[in-house]
């Protein structure tokens, strides 16, 4: 593939990842291109599995994998929340990963658009203790994918917990770990529900050279009562552009670099 091929392939995939679906029209605007190029790429990305030709257009694949969720309501509402917002915090996220990097995914709707972002990418490695992850990531020939061990803590999440998820991560390092969670507070840093899925986030975190929180506005000033990270381990904070200037302000203060999306 040539360096012009792969540099169109890589816009395609950025606005289908930010609009989940897109025109061949569309794509030949964005790429300055012809309709057969644009057409011939399409080809090639739905040949890898990234995405799905429509009549007139593409749209990113849905993973099989869901498919025994699709009738559950609470399922259908986690999936739904907020979904363009986190959409584009997973591919700005996505956009801090540099090739030979070793990275961690915690479980979570907003971590897992940043692995869907990541899958046309070539050279990095991702440790995630969340199934859905895994199972989206591991087609993929340019990443090399390792999911820890544990008990399913709920299936709709994904995530699994307990002391087996350790082992593997005693044999790791990474070079970002990106975590999700419930809420994220400027004084309490970052928390969730479950005891047992904060301490294997815990567990990742130790392991990482930088930590990136990843949340959408809704979380922004939200305690729950488990603690992942305390705020002092955060380098960054990627959230949406619904954020206000005032809900952010303490996340600045504190020394935090804050991407809006």
């Amino acid at each position: 593939m040539s360096t012009k091929t792969e540099r169109r392939a890589e816009e395609i995939m950025k606005r289908l990842l930010g609009h989940a679906e897109a025109t061949v029209e569309e794509l030949v605007d964005l790429t300055g291109t012809s309709a057969p190029s644009v057409r011939r790429d399409l080809i090639a990305l739905e040949r890898r599995g990234l995405i799905r030709r429509t009549h007139g257009g593409a749209s990113l694949v849905e993973p099989l994998l869901y498919e025994p969720f699709r009738y559950d309501v609470s399922f259908q509402a986690r999936e739904q929340k907020n979904a363009a917002q986190k959409r584009h915090i997973g591919l700005a996220a996505a956009e801090l990963v540099k090739e030979n990097e070793v990275i961690g995914l915690t479980a979570g709707s907003t971590t897992t658009q940043i692995g869907r972002s990541l899958r046309h990418r070539q050279g990095i490695q991702v440790v995630t203790n969340a199934i859905n992850i895994a199972m989206e990531l591991c087609n993929q020939p340019g990443l090399r994918t390792y999911l820890l061990g544990g008990m399913v803590q709920h299936a709709w999440s994904f995530s699994l917990t307990g002391p087996h998820t350790g082992h593997l991560l005693d044999a790791l390092y990474l070079d970002t770990l990106f975590i999700g969670g419930l809420g994220i507070d400027a004084q309490r840093g970052i928390t969730t529900i479950e005891h047992d899925e904060a301490e294997n986030f815990r567990a990742m975190a130790a392991q990482a050279r930088t930590i990136v929180a990843v949340m959408d506005s809704s979380k922004i000033g939200v305690v729950k009562p488990a603690l992942v990270c305390p705020i002092g381990q955060i380098k960054t904070l990627v959230t949406g552009v619904e954020a206000s200037a005032e809900a952010i302000a303490p996340f600045t203060a504190a020394g935090i670099l804050v991407i809006q999306a």
